[in-house]
């Protein structure tokens, strides 16, 4: 055995000759210890204590942070409604559907209800067994660049080809030359839309049915809308009761305030899409300008205000798509998106009913199917074109959605290379 290793008996180990020190045996000495005394052990650190507990205590927060995330997540995506039966529908007679030209663009049908069904609407009316119908109806063109983004409002009193749709006791309706809105209280959203594309030729790609409840939330959500008014307003079937002046509606107001019909300017359908328009265009403005979109503590609200009371097809039924749609409307100007009515004019067989113009409305269509840009003049030079036209021909009573009296070209009868329809833009806001 080498003899530099120490024996099990316990030899010795040889010196260390590197240090001069005899190593120790671990035998006690004279005293009772060992003849080399033990270093003492090693007190605790407060540096390296103190971070264990930054590091645990950030473990934490971030476990709580990224639980209560997805737990909000989850909650928003479990609010959406999805409409699968108008995509049944809509399968159905794929082949009728047009064909998209502008495949980046986006065309969104979006459908404010009237139904007192539901969660907080029986205040606004009797439900008769949840029927519904279309109180407002927007076409939003998302232009493929998202550098504009068009709402054509579609008058529910407008006089259109109806299609054949499935009913929600699963007999189906038939075909049939009625006003609008009664697409939507026959077949729902699927309805709508068939009857929105034949009336266009546009493609619908998504759709969204927003409630009256949902509508105040949102405003509610954005601490109110700011709007201006010439004169006090009084209509008591639409609960509201306004005085003149700058004021800003909360969100039982603002409701009123779109859906007015009486007490309010000349009571008229074209009046009440105009109001509807501009505040809209007021809201999205504010949710904008306040910087909603980029904090969380007054997006969550918002975004909870909008699912709780929204129907979607499936591309649109998540939180994740919905945030796209918001990420890309983002960077559209204020003055980019813009509102307008189509062309039309009262119903040559009923003063009540409207019927489109042409060929201003099909010229229209033709600029947002093939995803064109869009011009709008301002009111004023819309309103006083059209007192003029009125005073040049009497036969024809138009309701002002073009420059040019509604027809796509000037006055003087020479062709425009681009089309002037009268409306409005967000940037504009409800006070100018």
């Amino acid at each position: 055995m080498d003899a530099d290793v120490t024996d099990s008996a316990g030899t010795a180990t040889e010196p260390d000759t590197e240090s001069g020190r005899q190593p120790s045996t671990g035998a006690p000495g004279p005293e009772g210890e060992d003849t080399e005394a033990a270093a003492p052990p090693a007190g605790p650190n407060p540096k390296r204590h103190w971070l264990r507990w930054v590091a645990l205590g950030t473990s934490v927060a971030i476990l709580a942070t990224a639980g209560a995330g997805w737990w909000f997540y989850r909650k928003l995506d479990g609010n959406i409604t999805t409409d699968t039966s108008a995509a049944a529908e809509l399968h159905t007679y794929e082949k009728e559907r047009p064909t998209p030209v502008a495949l980046d663009a986006q065309n969104i049908l979006l459908i404010g209800s009237d139904s007192r069904s539901g969660d907080g609407n029986s205040k606004y009316g009797r439900d008769d067994g949840g029927s519904q119908r279309s109180d407002t109806t927007i076409l939003l063109h998302l232009a493929a660049d998202r550098k504009s983004a068009t709402a054509m409002s579609i008058p529910r009193d407008l006089m259109v080809e109806i299609p054949s749709c499935a009913k929600p006791d699963d007999t189906r309706s038939q075909a049939r030359f009625a006003q609008f809105n009664w697409a939507f209280e026959t077949g729902g959203a699927a309805c709508t839309i068939r009857t929105v594309e034949k009336l266009t030729d546009i493609r619908v790609d998504h759709h969204m049915v927003v409630d009256f409840s949902g509508f105040t939330d949102m405003v509610n959500a954005v601490d109110g809308v700011e709007v201006c008014l010439d004169e006090p307003v009084k209509d008591v079937q639409a609960r509201l009761e306004l005085p003149a002046g700058r004021q800003t509606l909360d969100g039982e107001q603002a409701l009123g305030f779109v859906r007015a019909r009486h007490g309010i300017g000349d009571g008229s359908d074209t009046q009440r899409m105009d109001r509807q328009q501009r505040f809209l265009g007021a809201l999205f403005k504010k949710v904008q300008s306040n910087g909603v979109l980029l904090n969380p503590a007054r997006l969550y609200p918002v975004l909870d205000a909008a699912t709780k009371s929204l129907t979607t097809d499936s591309g649109l039924n998540s939180l994740s798509d919905l945030y796209e749609l918001a990420r890309s409307m983002r960077s559209v100007p204020m003055e980019k998106v813009q509102f307008l009515t189509v062309p039309r004019q009262p119903y040559v067989q009923d003063p009540n009913r409207d019927e489109l113009v042409q060929p201003a409305a099909k010229s229209l269509f033709e600029q947002l199917r093939e995803d064109n840009p869009v011009s709008l003049s301002p009111d004023e030079t819309a309103t006083q074109d059209k007192k003029n036209e009125e005073k040049s021909d009497d036969s024809v009573k138009t309701s002002g959605n073009g420059s040019d009296g509604g027809s796509g070209t000037p006055a003087t009868g020479s062709p425009s290379p681009a089309p002037t329809f009268q409306g409005s833009n967000a940037a504009e806001g409800m006070c100018g």
